[in-house]
């Protein structure tokens, strides 16, 4: 199993911008797909984005295409996802996931919190 923690979250502006880290230990990252999850107060996980074990395939919700960036460097084994023009809708606990792409995988983080200002 591996084992995942994020960082990088907080508070901004709309308009903004966030990079939020998701550092792994643990079974070879490397061979492992990647995702970025959200959670908002009241409402059920979703899907944000997903890259592929080699970095060369990316899939994103539609709601953050154009504005999010999802990016692996597996020699640090970390995964990224950078977020630009965020605006309130973006508010929610992120969490990094690891197994899978299509689907979640079965390895979940702790989450980080970020929160968007009007």
């Amino acid at each position: 199993q591996v084992q995942l923690v994020e960082s990088g979250g907080g508070l901004v502006q709309a308009g903004g911008s966030l990079r939020l880290s998701c550092a792994a230990s643990g079974r070879i990252f490397s061979r492992n797909d990647m995702g970025w999850y959200r959670q908002a107060p009241g409402e059920e996980r979703e899907f944000v984005a997903a890259i592929g074990w080699t970095g060369s395939s990316t899939r994103y919700a539609d709601s953050v295409k154009g504005r999010f960036t999802i990016s692996r460097d597996n020699a640090k084994n970390t995964m990224y996802l950078q977020m630009n023009s965020l605006t309130p809708e973006d508010t929610a606990i992120y969490y990094c996931n690891a197994g899978g792409y299509y689907a979640p995988g079965g390895s979940w983080g702790h989450g980080t919190q970020v929160t968007v200002s009007s």
